[in-house]
């Protein structure tokens, strides 16, 4: 291993790819060396703003290099597992956009391989890292504060397959396998092992194949409750904001930025070195590589969430 970590990025071209780009140029410990994508030509328009040296197509074209210790995949969600699976079988770090797997069965297959790795294998699961959340979690374990609910709201207005950029992509987003992973892991990470969950959802889109409006309700064995909408059909503004009702507070978080119950913002600028979650996910990543140690995030801290996804999916079968 060089002085840096040399990272490459697989789905640079993507909003999520370029969001880790953003990032990683803001990593004094991090190198990225090569970027890849479905084609040529944008992830060369791609690497060139960013200044990296080379661009490839495909992620075989990025495990054959000896430039490369660590991969970054913001790829579509379908590939996820396998490609995590293969970038650990060739010896490399790993840390793979949410979700993890689209099915419990390639969830707990891919944890069989980062387990029997000696590799960092890392899920990006973003909320642990927003500087708001930090501030929660840091108040919950030093006892000032303890979630007694999480209400928490995911709306989005998708009626066909767009990126974040509004970009046309090929494969279909999912509000169970994807944008609840974040809920149901954050909710743990801060109340608690999630002991009960329920799940309805409403009518499936002719059209995308999945349904367009969900609920989901979860508590911890600390008794705390959480309550998930979710929806595609929302026409407003887009994301995912989390209440905690507390035994001494509430807070509103709204991505990075924190407020009270009131709606009086909180300073978190000083949570964490950056006020970019993304950013700081990637630093714990480099930084877990370069310690020899166990990211938060990881695939093993991570894996409960994916095993109530799959027993949410049983029900709503």
């Amino acid at each position: 291993m060089t002085d840096k970590i040399r990272v490459a990025v697989v789905g640079a071209a993507g909003a999520f790819g370029m969001k880790h780009l953003d990032g990683l140029m803001n990593i004094s410990d991090a190198e990225v060396t090569v970027v890849s994508g479905t084609r040529l030509e944008p992830t060369q328009e791609v690497a060139a703003k960013y200044g990296v040296a080379n661009a490839v197509v495909g992620l075989d074209a990025v495990l054959e290099r000896d430039d490369v210790d660590a991969v970054i995949l913001a790829t579509p969600t379908g590939l996820h597992a396998s490609q995590t699976q293969k970038v650990l079988k060739a010896g490399k770090h790993v840390q793979v956009e949410i979700p993890l797997a689209d099915s419990l069965a390639d969830a707990e297959a891919t944890l069989a391989a980062a387990e029997a790795s000696d590799r960092v294998a890392m899920v990006g699961h973003t909320r642990r890292f927003n500087p708001s959340h930090q501030l929660v979690h840091n108040r919950i374990a030093e006892g000032s504060f303890n979630v007694q609910q999480m209400d928490v709201q995911t709306y989005f207005f998708r009626r066909t397959n767009t990126n974040a950029k509004g970009e046309p992509r090929s494969w279909t987003d999912h509000l169970l396998w994807h944008h609840a992973a974040h809920t149901v892991d954050l909710f743990a990470y801060q109340a608690g092992k999630i002991v009960q969950a329920n799940a309805i959802q409403g009518p499936i889109n002719p059209d995308l194949g999945i349904a367009m409006d969900m609920s989901i309700q979860l508590k911890s064995e600390t008794g705390a409750i959480c309550t998930l909408s979710l929806s595609f059909n929302n026409n407003g503004p887009f994301g995912t904001f989390f209440r905690y009702i507390g035994d001494t507070e509430t807070y509103i978080a709204r991505y990075d930025d924190l407020f009270n119950g009131r709606d009086e913002q909180i300073d978190v600028s000083k949570v964490a070195v950056s006020m970019n979650g993304i950013e700081l996910q990637d630093r714990e990543f480099v930084s877990a590589i370069r310690e020899g140690r166990e990211p938060n995030s990881s695939i093993r801290q991570v894996i409960d969430c994916y095993r109530v996804l799959g027993a949410l999916e049983k029900q709503l079968a």
